[in-house]
């Protein structure tokens, strides 16, 4: 089992419809694949027509074992389930700072999946603090979409330092380029210089299109609804990149 994290210190930058998009190809592909939606708000799993609940909320969540089973849903699409978010996992860090291995709690509680599963992939909250510590301790890689501007920049250069600091694997961190206007000279400009200024940067951009906005309206992965359109192709590009770097 695998796990991949969807991940970004930086809000608003197209995280969530990345995870769903890239779960839901990698379901299509025969991969056993689950969809961990960490964030209270349950963006991902409003797109899966799925109610954002937990069984005995964040509390049976911390708790691991066999409890997480009873909260897994299924979706619409074969090979492909959900762990629901929770409004409740807003006091996640909270609750864990108050146990014991605090930072790699969700490591175990994950470890309960390896044999069901082929890969996990992580839809993450906006955090760099002990939750973050946890998602970088549990994955095996961490995707981080980045928009082409100053300040997606340099939130990225602060999650990169922090990993340094706190002596996390830089090397499992890969980013891509994400809500991409390619009429705008900046956009074009940064994609250059951040290119040639990071490593682990995938050869990969998901283009700021109405079709990806549309998820919210149909509730499904861009290549269920519009699959022939230029955001599904793009994130069908993307997902054979990631999958290159997991083999």
């Amino acid at each position: 089992m695998k796990i991949l994290a969807v991940y970004s210190n930086k809000g608003g930058v197209g995280k969530t419809a990345t995870a769903v998009n890239l779960s839901y190809l990698a379901a299509q592909t025969g991969s056993r694949t689950l969809l961990c939606d960490l964030d209270p708000q349950g963006s991902a799993t409003y797109y899966f027509r799925v109610k954002p609940k937990l069984k005995s909320g964040a509390k049976g969540f911390i708790k691991g074992g066999r409890r997480t089973y009873k909260s897994l849903k299924g979706t619409d699409y074969e090979n492909l389930d959900i762990l629901p978010a929770d409004f409740s996992l807003r006091k996640l860090e909270i609750s864990f700072n108050t146990m014991k291995r605090p930072k790699k709690r969700l490591k175990e509680i994950l470890s309960v999946f390896s044999h069901d599963y082929d890969l996990i992939v992580l839809d993450c909250p906006v955090s760099i603090s002990i939750l973050a510590e946890n998602i970088f301790n549990a994955v095996d890689y961490i995707l981080v979409p980045l928009i082409p501007t100053t300040l997606s920049v340099l939130t990225h250069k602060q999650l990169l330092s922090f990993c340094k600091n706190k002596q996390y694997d830089t090397e499992k961190i890969h980013t891509f380029f994400s809500m991409v206007d390619r009429h705008k000279k900046m956009h074009k400009q940064y994609i250059i210089k951040v290119a040639k200024s990071f490593s682990g940067v995938l050869d990969a951009s998901i283009p700021y299109l109405a079709q990806i906005e549309k998820m919210g309206i149909h509730r499904e992965p861009v290549s269920v609804f519009s699959p022939g359109s230029a955001a599904s192709e793009a994130y069908r590009n993307l997902w054979n990149k990631v999958q290159k770097i997991m083999i």
